[in-house]
């Protein structure tokens, strides 16, 4: 087995393993790029929005008590002698309050808003192809999108009057941009050493990178992992119009033979698979470790092992394949049956001696 790629966060062991041992493109993964952004900014802008809106009640309150002190002053009888308080002015101050506080609560929503959708560019944006209409996304077209993104979060962070702490927290993030290029970068190459170790023919190996192929197939992957059900259907429309493009009588791919038509089809889902940009997989069999840990304090290194091989080997997706039938791309014989052969049966239980009848403590009494 070969790694080529290894996704985790930017602990310098697991960089210098993979950079180092592994010899293994290192990806960042996009969630701690996105979580530094999001505890620069979300805290920070809550706060303001929280603090603008108490601003806005508490002038919504004083122009109202003005209101009311002047229609009481108006319907008392007799009025009080001498000039009436100057209502007028005290009202109007009153209102010009409100509108400022309104203005500033309304820029803080802005802001708020504006920082939310930037964070979800971050990851609209580290893709090899545009979710939206599936097309190749260029890594010059990507670091440009990139710097655009940076340069309107430090403004919001200048806006909003960020504390330094939190802008070094943006500054952090920024830093991973050059390593999620350079997988954008790998991948790209890698996919294009695949295709043409196929062998096939300029038209074919352009349908396949470019067109249709390899683009679908990660689409495809996207709609599947997409959580917000607007994203999940706007991502599968681009890939199914992709895919009836493929499906069509004149396109290249389908004047192919079908074992050939099957081994290119194979190598696309393996390309599209070499994009990944997320850790979750590793930190979902980790929290169902830990879930293990809560109820039982220490795992020995015996029944790790065993659940890790439980894991692999026994627990089937919707499709039933396992996840050591996907790793090797092969099937392997049942678990259990494999443990029957290989494991020796247990003796049988030995043999219970009679127990000698129990006799009372108490004789009976004669009638």
């Amino acid at each position: 087995m070969e790694v080529i790629q290894s996704t985790a966060d930017e602990a310098k062991a697991l960089r210098r393993h993979a950079e180092t041992d592994l010899r293994a493109q290192h990806s960042p993964d996009l969630f701690h790029g996105q979580h530094e952004v999001s505890k620069a900014t979300s805290l920070a802008l809550a706060r303001d929005v929280r603090r603008a809106e108490a601003g806005v009640a508490a002038a919504q309150k004083h122009w109202e008590a003005e209101r009311a002190a002047q229609q009481a002053f108006e319907a008392r009888v007799p009025r009080p002698l001498g000039r009436p308080p100057a209502f007028e002015t005290r009202i109007g101050a009153a209102l010009s309050a409100l509108v400022a506080v309104e203005a500033e609560r309304d820029r803080a929503r802005e802001r708020q808003s504006e920082a939310r959708a930037l964070i979800r560019e971050l990851g609209v944006l580290y893709h090899p192809y545009d979710p939206v209409d599936g097309q190749t996304q260029p890594v010059e077209r990507v670091a440009a999108r990139f710097t655009d993104v940076w340069t309107r979060l430090k403004g919001l962070a200048e806006a909003a009057e960020l504390p330094e702490r939190a802008r070094e927290r943006i500054m952090k993030a920024e830093r991973l941009t050059v390593q999620w290029l350079a997988t954008l970068a790998f991948f790209f190459a890698t996919v294009t050493a695949r295709v043409e170790a196929l062998a096939l023919s300029p038209e074919l190996e352009a349908a396949v990178l470019e067109s249709s192929s390899s683009p679908a197939s990660t689409s495809k992957r996207v709609a599947a992992r997409s959580t917000a059900a607007e994203t999940r259907h706007r991502v599968q429309a681009a890939s199914t119009a992709l895919l009836d493009v493929l499906r069509r009588a004149d396109h290249p791919l389908q004047r192919l033979a079908p074992e050939d038509s099957a081994r290119v089809e194979q190598v696309a889902g393996a390309c599209a698979d070499l994009f990944q940009r997320s850790s979750s997989c590793v930190e979902g069999r980790n929290g169902q470790l830990s879930l293990h840990h809560h109820g039982r304090h220490r795992l020995s290194d015996r029944r790790l092992a065993a659940l890790t091989a439980v894991h692999n080997f026994h627990i089937r997706r919707p499709d039933g394949t396992t996840a050591a039938e996907r790793f090797f791309g092969r099937t392997h014989p049942a678990l259990f049956e494999e443990l029957l052969l290989r494991v020796p049966l247990p003796p049988r239980p030995r043999r219970r001696r009679p127990r000698p009848p129990k006799l009372p403590y108490l004789m009976p009494v004669a009638a």
